[in-house]
């Protein structure tokens, strides 16, 4: 293996879930735990200290819940923001769209099988983001509803009408594959449409596209 391994900040408030997680994360060549905590406020003191790479997350954790701890570590102003993947048993709406709102990265669940959990973790240092399919699913289905457009959304977007295309289909969850698929062009050009969207519209992963294409009123 050649490079510097992912550092891996782990917080989940369950000594035995904790432990598990950490085996996995430290059982891999690429990656290594560069500390744990038991609730968010350790989780924020902790990663001001050690700048890992990546937080993996529980929601529903003492002194300060995930999401909170989320915000103050990825949220929009943070100064020096960390990439977030909230892990957690509940699959509940309003988790998902808070956790996302607040700055995360990605949202797996716990019983996700861990080569999704170590993927996820990749996914999330590459910049990149990532959701369980059927958390994206759900989160399109039935919450979009409830995300209301934003007053500024009839303003003209700076983007072509193919990359409006694209955008539509991020925002229904599609992977690059399926949107690939969908449109007959390579992956490769879905990647470069992918990232001509995201510098226009100055949005940090596909998961804030998603928020933005329902709060410009782009899907119902």
């Amino acid at each position: 293996m050649t490079g510097t391994p992912i550092r891996v900040l782990v917080c989940d408030d369950q000594v035995l879930v904790r432990t598990g997680l950490v085996t996995i994360i430290d059982a891999q060549p690429d990656l290594a735990v560069a500390g744990e905590c038991g609730d968010g406020r350790a989780a924020v003191d902790l990663a001001a200290e050690l700048r890992p790479d990546v937080v993996v997350m529980d929601v529903r954790m003492p002194v300060l819940d995930g999401i909170e701890a989320t915000r103050l570590l990825a949220g929009s102003g943070v100064p020096h923001p960390v990439k977030v993947l909230v892990v957690t048993t509940f699959n509940l709406d309003e988790y998902v769209y808070e956790a996302l709102r607040a700055g995360a990265s990605g949202f797996l669940l716990k019983d996700a099988p861990p080569a999704q959990l170590l993927h996820g973790i990749r996914t999330v240092a590459t910049g990149a983001a990532l959701l369980d399919p059927e958390v994206t699913r759900q989160l399109v289905g039935r919450f979009a509803a409830r995300i209301r457009p934003a007053e500024d959304s009839a303003h003209e977007m700076p983007l072509t009408p193919r990359e409006l295309e694209v955008l539509r289909l991020i925002a229904d969850g599609l992977s690059n594959g399926e949107i690939a698929g969908a449109l007959q062009i390579s992956q490769e050009t879905v990647k470069t449409f992918v990232s001509r969207i995201l510098t226009k519209l100055a949005l940090r992963d596909r998961v804030q596209a998603v928020v933005y294409a329902y709060r410009q009123g782009l899907v119902t």
